[in-house]
């Protein structure tokens, strides 16, 4: 009773375990499930262009933030002869090139890619509340009757935001509003417009500049909308509709009234934006999710290690796999094997061969080198000799059969010496020995549950899924070792056994 809860813990342990770690990088990294995962992104190139005078140049492009929504993947820029500087200014990224003589036209580009970022955690303070702004009559009275009509209408602060936006875009405009009509010539005027309203109602809102992600977009715009906190979260407007709309599809630039571009000794500055909507590989995604939360599990993970050592550990860690396959067909369905790992390893032969292929060419190297061994048991031969000389012709028989498909330009014969020879050498010795003890019906019985033991640990070894998930979760391995230990208090019958004690079973 006490190994049986001792098993029972210790199986319960490592499943949690397992399961905790699994749900951290599916849920916090982002890392993808199927091994053909795909994530959106968007390449947007910003191309900033002047004309020189001859004269030092400086241009200072404000980057995109990286929010709570959106992340950014990769970002390059392109400034031949302009020396290029990075820097935090205001809470703001700025890029600034610069250049001792800027003559004739001039191009910069600055190409990003972003991907929809749900995890990234939210680190702002809650706003103070505006001042009420301090106006002239008639403005002052204008600001009270927008501010009691809003009022009357809504039920909270964004029902409130949208019936002040409705009323700043309604035509005919109001007697209020065309009062205001003068400040709001502009996108971005309207905004400021829209903020000293609602301040009027001392509501916190701030200017944020950014764009609206489609699939395609040449000639892209930033353009200023209105952002308002209802004392839990930032709620996004846009100022010329009046409509709510989620952040999630809207990407967030910067915020505050400075300028996207400022260019010092040069004219005619502008800026060209394209979007491009891609799908690139999941990993890389949560590659970059790992880095931006500093996590010590992604630093851990198998994909930092080079290729070789991957490919190595990608087979590796199959091995549990189709340990559990076996143990479960063997003590549960009862199917006789020679040993307990050699249809495991067997099974990782005929991922290099495929499994038609594997089969066929194993039945043939065991039924010869079986010939050998009987052969030399004839001559007397001591155990330890005669593994060697078995071992020395299954290593003639490989290199025979690898010439030989070579010349018939068979490439599946060129695999057979991926077989691991030892066994090879061991499941012959073994065959050979259950057939003098205990009769061929035997021998050959367990030599072809060795090989569907082996088909089947094949087959589930071979599903993509299954490599994926034990490469980039190898923490499941506690799940499969969970599994292996619960297999392992099983002590009913196997079913194969249940044929045998058929006569004993009571007759109705």
């Amino acid at each position: 009773m006490r190994e049986r809860t001792h098993v029972l813990m210790l199986a319960g342990v490592a499943i949690a375990a397992g399961l905790s770690l699994f749900y951290y990088k599916v849920s916090r990294l982002g890392l993808p499930l199927t091994p053909d995962a795909k994530t959106e992104v968007w390449t947007i190139e910003s191309h900033v262009s002047f004309r020189g005078r001859g004269l030092p140049a400086k241009a200072t492009l404000t980057l995109p933030a990286v929010g709570p929504h959106f992340g950014i993947l990769t970002e390059n820029f392109v400034s031949r002869g302009f020396g290029l500087n990075t820097a935090a200014v205001n809470g703001r990224r700025e890029a600034q090139w610069a250049i001792r003589r800027a003559r004739g036209d001039v191009s910069l580009y600055y190409r990003f890619v972003v991907y929809r970022e749900e995890s990234l955690p939210a680190t702002e303070a809650p706003p103070p509340f505006p001042p009420k702004p301090k106006l002239e009559e008639p403005y002052a009275g204008a600001l009270d009757q927008l501010v009691q009509k809003a009022r009357e209408r809504s039920a909270d602060i964004a029902s409130f935001t949208k019936e002040m936006l409705r009323e700043l875009n309604a035509s005919p405009a109001g007697e209020e509003v065309r009062l205001f009509g003068d400040f709001m010539a502009k996108p971005l005027d309207r905004v400021h417009t829209a903020q000293t309203l609602l301040a009027g109602a001392l509501i916190p809102t701030r200017v944020v500049h950014g764009m609206q992600l489609s699939d395609a977009q040449k000639g892209a715009k930033i353009e200023p909308w209105l952002e308002v906190h209802n004392e839990s979260t930032w709620l996004l407007f846009d100022p010329m509709t009046g409509e709510q709309h989620d952040p999630k599809d809207f990407l967030v630039w910067w915020y505050g009234d400075d300028p996207l571009l400022n260019v010092t000794g040069g004219r005619g500055e502008k800026v060209e934006l394209s979007v491009r909507r891609n799908v690139v590989d999941s990993i890389e995604v949560a590659e970059r999710r790992a880095e931006l939360h500093a996590s010590k599990a992604y630093r851990f993970a198998l994909f930092e290690l080079p290729l070789q050592a991957q490919a190595s550990y990608g087979v590796l860690l199959l091995v549990p796999i189709g340990g559990l396959v076996m143990a479960f067909l063997r003590n549960i369905i009862g199917v006789p094997t020679f040993g307990t790992f050699t249809p495991v390893l067997i099974a990782l032969a005929f991922r290099e061969t495929e499994l038609l292929n594997g089969l066929l060419l194993f039945t043939f190297v065991v039924v010869l080198g079986l010939t050998v061994r009987f052969y030399f048991e004839r001559l007397g031969l001591l155990l330890v000799p005669r593994l060697a000389a078995v071992l020395t012709v299954v290593v003639l028989l490989l290199v025979a059969i690898g010439v030989l498909s070579n010349e018939l330009d068979i490439e599946t014969g060129l695999s057979v010496s991926l077989f691991p020879m030892v066994i090879l050498t061991m499941v012959i010795e073994r065959m050979s020995i259950v057939w003098e003890e205990r009769g061929p019906a035997e021998a050959i019985a367990e030599g072809l549950g060795s090989l569907a033991v082996a088909s089947a640990a094949y087959l589930v070894m071979s599903v993509n899924e299954i490599q994926h998930l034990v490469f980039a979760f190898p923490e499941l391995l506690l799940v499969v070792l969970a599994a292996a230990l619960l297999l392992g208090r099983y002590k009913g019958y196997r079913l194969t056994e249940l044929m045998r004690f058929k006569a004993f079973l009571p007759r109705s």
